[in-house]
């Protein structure tokens, strides 16, 4: 008797200790695929999308970039079929003269924050443009973050005269 008392103690600890172990490992990954499968893509919403109408050459597009996520995210690259060519630049001025170019390492929105792309400031240069964009187009823009995730933004064109800045070309792409 007291030996089966002893088997069935070990029988319970060791199932009680698979069933500790069973519960740590399933909260290990539950954890561990819920961060595998957020993207940085995921992390970001666009709000107020637009691309200043052109005719030809160079244009720009604009809009609110909010991070959810606890971490920040890196934008570093985009494209369209509207253009040869779409990069992150920023204006900086430099004694009397206020220029665009290529921002190196693209644009970081903050963890649980937002970065603002708008006229005079950090934008998606289009260059060659393959086609006008008039005011009222949608312009599809796919854009690609640090991880390789990707998103897709319809930005409506509208008419902007402002922010004639001087075009320096880049050697970051």
């Amino acid at each position: 008797m007291a030996r089966r008392h002893i088997l069935r103690s070990a029988g319970l600890t060791a199932f009680a200790a698979a069933a500790v172990a069973s519960t740590a490992l399933l909260g290990a990954c539950g954890t561990d695929s819920t961060d595998a499968t957020t993207s940085e893509a995921d992390a970001i919403s666009v709000g107020q999308p637009w691309v200043k109408a052109a005719d030809s050459g160079m244009t720009a597009a604009f809009g609110v970039l909010a991070n959810s996520s606890g971490s920040d995210v890196r934008l570093v690259s985009a494209s369209s079929d509207v253009a040869e060519s779409v990069e992150p630049h920023e204006v900086v001025t430099e004694g009397d003269t206020t220029t665009m170019r290529a921002k190196a390492g693209g644009f970081v929105i903050p963890a649980k924050g937002s970065l603002t792309l708008d006229p005079g400031g950090e934008h998606l240069m289009f260059m060659g443009l393959k086609k006008p964009v008039k005011a009222g187009d949608t312009v599809t823009i796919t854009v690609r973050f640090a991880d390789g995730s990707t998103t897709r933004i319809d930005a409506i064109a509208r008419d902007f005269d402002g922010n004639q800045e001087n075009y320096t070309p880049s050697t970051h792409s």
